[in-house]
């Protein structure tokens, strides 16, 4: 028998091969069914991973993107800050302008006192000079025969002698002191140049700050994303106030021991606070520029509800308590801005919100018209005024009705 060649045995595999695939279409069928199966899974792979991804990039998103009120109260924190150390570097310089006054005018009163000494030892010395230009002090002493009399002469010229002496020890002080004194007044004077350096620096940054913050307010006003989301946290942060004061309430109460009084819609009448409705006197002078109640805004048509009113009046005008009370709290308040609350019994309190400096401690008692602190525009979207609610077991209520009457 001839062996095979390998021709022979290539084209007997393809004929098996060929004969296979002949007898099994089922297999050749079941490969094609899968196909698209696993395209669709590589289809639902892709798509689960762009889907982490874009999960990954909005939580990063958030991460960035941080509270426009946060914003607005670091850039406020920093300014008030700076404007603090300004304010010390200010008076720092105030002394020092006073120190190198007074030190000027001592070195000019040293110096007219010294140009008069260096006259009177002129005078001295041209007289020595004649005195000894005649053959000296001796010829003085023994011309005469007197001993009591050249006795006389010595002590005189001693005495003299002695005036001189104190004369130079004086000139010698008063030009010492003149130097000190100029001295000083070139250390004072180069400190206080430093500290006007300094105080530029801080300006310039207060500068910064401030446009930061004019920018943030601009696109709150001119862009609607902005103004909804701050419009969002003001809400929150009025929400946050309400719950705040609930708290004080439920505190003093359990001081006090009271269980908490019957709701009612309007506050009663009676001594106190309550008899004041309408005749409350006003915490600022100042004109009311946003009233107490819901508003809308005219561009965006965004709602909100004003628990308060906005007092507009110059940075720096007077607060005043609209009527004797206990600071329950003063400090920072987001969106508030530096806050006070007073209590004034009765389940009354009255808000302080926007202030630039706080003059009142936290638990202290307040007497009506007493300051309490400056109008600013700390946590303010609008400038400088103050916000000013009134309260009655938590509530809000309108304070220009509790407000006297103007004119």
């Amino acid at each position: 028998m001839r062996p095979l060649t390998p021709c022979v045995l290539t084209l007997i595999a393809v004929t098996a091969l060929a004969g296979l695939l002949t007898a099994s279409p089922g297999v050749a069928q079941q490969q094609k069914r899968e196909d698209p199966l696993q395209t669709e899974r590589n289809r639902l792979q892709q798509t689960q991973k762009q889907l982490r991804e874009e999960r990954e990039k909005a939580a990063e998103a958030r991460k960035r993107e941080t509270s426009l009120l946060a914003e607005l109260e670091e850039i406020d924190r920093r300014l008030a800050d700076k404007q603090r150390q300004i304010a010390r570097l200010d008076g720092r310089i105030r002394r020092a302008q006073a120190d190198v006054r007074a030190l000027r005018a001592e070195g000019d009163r040293l110096e007219t006192q010294r140009s008069g000494q260096e006259q009177t030892l002129a005078r001295r010395l041209q007289t020595m000079y004649k005195v000894y230009a005649q053959g000296g002090a001796l010829p003085v002493i023994l011309s005469g025969d007197d001993p009591l009399a050249r006795a006389a002469v010595v002590r005189h010229l001693t005495s003299l002698a002695a005036l001189d002496a104190r004369l130079i020890q004086e000139y010698r002080l008063t030009s010492e002191r003149l130097g000190d004194r100029r001295t000083r007044e070139e250390v004072r004077q180069r400190e206080l140049t430093d500290l006007r350096e300094e105080a530029m620096l801080e300006q310039a940054e207060v500068d910064r700050e401030a446009a930061r913050r004019r920018t943030l307010l601009a696109k709150v006003r001119d862009e609607r994303a902005y103004h909804e989301r701050m419009v969002g946290e003001l809400s929150e942060a009025a929400r946050r106030l309400e719950a705040f004061i609930r708290d004080l309430q439920a505190k003093q109460r359990r001081v006090a021991k009271t269980p908490p009084p019957a709701p009612r819609t309007l506050p009663p009448p009676g001594a106190g606070f309550g008899s004041l409705r309408g005749r409350l006197p006003w915490p600022t002078e100042g004109r009311i520029v946003t009233s107490f109640g819901a508003q809308v805004h005219p561009r965006f048509g965004t709602r909100t509800f004003r628990n308060g009113v906005d007092i507009e009046a110059a940075e720096g005008t007077e607060v005043a308590a609209v009527y004797a009370g206990q600071a329950v709290y003063t400090g920072w308040f987001k969106g508030y801005g530096n806050l006070i609350i007073l209590d004034h019994g009765s389940e009354y309190y009255t808000l302080y919100a926007h202030v630039a400096d706080i003059h009142v401690r936290e638990g202290e008692d307040v007497q009506a018209g007493q300051l309490i602190g400056t109008v600013g525009d700390t946590g303010s979207l609008a400038g400088t005024r103050l916000y000013f609610e009134v309260r009655y077991q938590g509530k809000p209520l309108d304070p220009a009705q509790w407000l006297r009457q103007r004119g």
